[in-house]
């Protein structure tokens, strides 16, 4: 689940990126503009992601491959 979200926050701020530098909104772009029904289903879905990425940042970060190489 971490992995999904961590690509729908990118997904979400290439999209804000592009929006900044360009003036061009790509996911909106790509599925028939901001107010149809997908894109707003894709915003809502990368919303979701980002708000499951806050939980990142409080999760161990101890990297598995020294604990099993301390075993």
């Amino acid at each position: 689940m971490d992995t999904i979200a961590l690509i729908l926050v990118i997904v979400g701020a290439l999209n804000w990126g592009s929006i900044g530098l360009f003036g061009l909104d790509l996911v909106g772009f790509i599925f028939g503009g901001q107010g149809a029904l997908f894109s707003r289903i894709i915003f809502t879905v990368v919303g979701l992601a980002g708000l499951w990425a806050i939980t990142l940042l409080f999760k161990d970060r101890t990297d598995t491959r020294q604990v099993h190489m301390h075993k």
